[in-house]
Parts: structure tokens; sequence; C-alpha cells
């Protein structure tokens, strides 16, 4: 069966919610990935900033294999041994308190949601609390996080959603202050805003936020989903600023391919918020995708990946600037590590991601106008030159 034949059948079956590029994936190795007709690609998308250890990455494999032969699932009524290993792990990296594993980023934000209107219920006594979200930002497509999701046009076929959700400018700390009320319990924003155009929070916003919240009790609550777990050079990108969140969420990277997420507490949120039966997950923290995660954080740390991501990101920040300043249509980069964009003016992003793909390269997109750049963390600096290479010829 040829490309077209298996994507027409693939459109026979499976819901039409994505508008998917023409191509069939078969498998991948290192930072390529093969096409079904054989065809070789340099991805740079990384199944959009979770694939950090690229494919096939050597005791990967091999850790979820030997789990597969031991125990996939037994519900949380149970403890497990890899449960038991992420967690320590993850709150040793974090440097935080207490985590709860879910099956995906948007789930780790219900949590999150929840962790906070529980924590303002056993302080006030009562519920009906507020909570400040950022504009352009995304969160998720389930009710709750749609709700915090800073995109009308994502929310308004859904409306009504979660009540109790104010909206206030990323980086502009007085409208953060304007939108305060004795009602508001926790703020939460993307430490890099990445679906509405990589935006890395100014380090005095930041820092700002934290002190407001730390005079009015209110928690701050990070999402590292897509710029967590070393994509910044630092496991968390808030660990870059110095400023540590009340509540975090993270996935995609965490176990690199698996569907686990996890909302992580600080020590003050963990005492004073979900008990048993406010909070639950059938598939969460299995065995299986605990494994995966607790195999990551022993790769990250033998083979120094945040090291990596630190040394080799000015290289590649000299390549995208090199590509702003020859073309005239690439009006800007902003980034963080190895989350980037490249600002698109006077012609649609979508055909440079387009010939990208027909050259074999794999980008994607972010908001509206941005060239977005997330590759796999153990990229070469000799896969940052094909990758310039080629998009020097998409942008020209």
């Amino acid at each position: 069966m040829n490309m077209n034949n298996q994507m027409e059948e693939s459109e026979a079956s499976i819901l039409h919610t994505y508008n998917r590029f023409p191509v069939v994936f078969e498998h991948g190795k290192g930072v390529h990935l093969y096409d079904s007709e054989g065809a070789e690609y340099l991805d740079f998308a990384a199944g959009i900033a979770v694939n950090s250890l690229g494919y096939h990455y050597p005791g990967y494999d091999e850790a979820l294999k030997e789990q597969i032969d031991r125990l996939t699932h037994i519900s949380n009524l149970y403890y497990n041994e890899p449960i038991i290993e992420a967690g320590a792990k993850l709150v040793n990296a974090s440097h935080m308190d207490k985590a709860f594993f879910t099956n995906s980023g948007t789930e780790a934000i219900e949590g999150a949601l929840k962790a906070a209107k529980k924590y303002a219920y056993e302080r006030d006594g009562h519920a009906d609390h507020e909570i400040i979200a950022m504009n352009h930002s995304f969160h998720g497509r389930s009710i709750g996080a749609l709700s915090v999701t800073g995109n009308a046009h994502y929310r308004e076929p859904f409306e009504p959603l979660m009540g109790g959700v104010k909206f206030a400018d990323f980086n502009d700390l007085d409208s953060v202050k304007a939108q305060i009320t004795e009602k508001t319990c926790a703020i939460i924003m993307e430490t890099v805003q990445g679906e509405g155009g990589i935006y890395p929070a100014t380090r005095e916003f930041l820092e700002g936020v934290r002190a407001l919240c730390d005079e009015k009790d209110i928690l701050l609550i990070l999402d590292e989903i897509q710029c967590g777990m070393g994509r910044s050079g630092y496991y968390f990108a808030w660990q870059a600023y110095g400023v540590q969140p009340d509540i975090m969420t993270c996935a995609k990277a965490l176990g690199c391919g698996v569907p686990v997420g996890a909302f992580v507490l600080s020590k003050k949120v963990a005492q004073a918020s979900l008990k048993p039966g406010d909070h639950g997950t059938t598939y969460g923290g299995n065995p299986f995708v605990c494994a995966a995660v607790s195999k990551v954080f022993d790769i990250y740390e033998k083979d120094m990946i945040l090291t990596h991501v630190q040394e080799l990101t000015p290289y590649l920040e000299k390549k995208l600037d090199e590509l702003v300043e020859k073309h005239e249509c690439a009006a800007a980069r902003r980034g963080m590590g190895f989350m980037q964009g490249i600002v698109i003016a006077g012609r649609p992003v979508g055909e440079i991601v387009k010939k990208a793909l027909e050259k074999k390269l794999l980008v994607i997109s972010a908001g509206s106008d941005v060239l977005r750049i997330v590759p796999p963390l153990v990229i070469t600096k000799a896969d940052i030159d094909e990758m310039a290479e080629i998009l020097d010829e998409c942008l020209a």
C-alpha cells in the first residue's frame, strides 16, 4: 500500500480533528524519521517537543521492554516500584514536594487547577475563587484547560466553560495587578509561551508575579509542559529565573514518547489541598510510563543532556540569527534554549513549513506567524547546519 492509500484509509476511520501533513512515518533512528516509502527526514519538531532523546536512544527502549515483561498496569490502589522511582526523581529535579502522575499535559493542568481551588477552599472555608490566566496562552483542550487558554478562537464553540477565570497580558505586571481581587486563588502561565508564538517570560515579570503571589497568598502555577524537561537548558525553565512556582505542570518530554504528565506541588500546597477522594486516575502513573520517566531522568544525568543543551544553544541561536539577518521574510527570532521561533512576515508560515517538509526537514508553526523549532535535545552542530541550510532555501 502506498502512502496515498494509507492516508485515505486513515481518513476513513479516524476523526478529522487534525489537518495532517501528507506523510506516513514508519520508524525513527537518532534524530531522523523515515516514511513508509523509505525517505529520510531530519526532525526538528520532535513530536511537538516530546521526543527529546530522539528515537531509540541507547537504554530507553530496553527499559520499556523490560517493564513490559514485568507489569504494565495495576491501578493506583497499590504501590509499584517504577512510580516510586519516577516520583522521587521528579521531585528531586524540581526541588518541590509531591508529584501526581497523569496521562497527558492537559490532565496535569486539570489537576493543578483543582489543587489551587482546593487549597483556597481549605484556607477560606468556601469555594467561588478566581484564577488569572494569560492572553495568547495555551494549556490544553479539555474544559478546564480550555477555560484558562487565552485564545477566544479555541474557547468560543465550547462556552460556557469553567467560570471565575480572568485574563491578563503576558509580560505586563500592571495588567496582572488589575485583575487581582479578594477571590483570586491562582495565577497560571507558561514560563515560555509556546502555541502563542514562543514568548519567554521576562525576569522582571516572573519575579513580579511571584512577589504578588507571596504578598496575597495566591498560588503561582507554571505550565512547563512544552518548555520543561531540559528544553531551556535546565530541567525546568523557571529554574533559569530562580522563580519557583507553587504548582508546576509537566508532560511531553517527561516520558519521551509514552503518554505521561504530572503536576508537582510545593510543600505548602501539598499539605493543604488534595486529599484521598479529591482527585484520581486509572492509568496515570502506571508502571510502564513511570519506567520510561525514571529512565529519562537517568539518561539526562548520565549523558549530561542539560549541559549539552546549554553548550549548543548559542550555536543554534547564531545560525537562526543569520537566517533572520539574511531573509526579509524572517523578521525576528525569539526563544530559550532548544525552544526557538522565527517570526515570519509577508508570507504564510505554513508555506515555509510545507516547503521544509518537501525538502525532508520537519519544523512546525506556533501562533499565526511563527516558525517553531523544537528539535530533540541530542542534536549536533552538524544537524543544526543541515537544518539551517534547508531553511535558508525555504526562506528564499
